[in-house]
């Protein structure tokens, strides 16, 4: 995996530098945090990342319904992979395909997406608060 998230920094330095270059890159690992390996930790620290901790789950607004999934699940639609390689050099095409403001786009999304899951949460406890009063 930390050979993964090497091959990732170097693209993102190369295509985008001004990400990498400002305070470092932000990563947004997935919501499994116990599992996550100390060694990817250092990592990911070593190469500057600020990692972000998941906002609460929200039925109504899963982490898969969004921006890059959406788009990633159109592009993929109706291809079958006989390998693995295959899949990854799809993937890849995927990734090459789209233009920075297509992640800039995605990133504002994110944070409105992050910011409904906070006042949904705070609503649900809130009325939680109520009943149990």
């Amino acid at each position: 995996y930390c050979h993964e998230i090497d091959k990732m920094h170097k693209k993102l330095k190369d295509l985008c530098p001004i990400l990498v270059n400002l305070k470092g890159p932000i990563l947004l690992p997935d919501n499994a945090q116990p599992h996550v390996l100390q060694i990817t930790v250092q990592k990911l620290n070593e190469l500057g990342y600020e990692t972000l901790s998941h906002p609460p789950y929200s039925p109504d607004l899963p982490p898969t319904d969004y921006h890059l999934f959406n788009h990633l699940e159109n592009f993929l639609r109706e291809k079958n992979f006989k390998t693995q390689a295959a899949a990854e050099n799809a993937f890849e095409e995927f990734v090459d395909s789209r233009i920075p403001e297509f992640y800039n786009t995605g990133i504002k999304k994110l944070v409105l997406r992050w910011q409904k899951c906070i006042e949904s949460n705070a609503t649900l406890e809130y009325q939680n608060s109520i009943i149990l009063e």
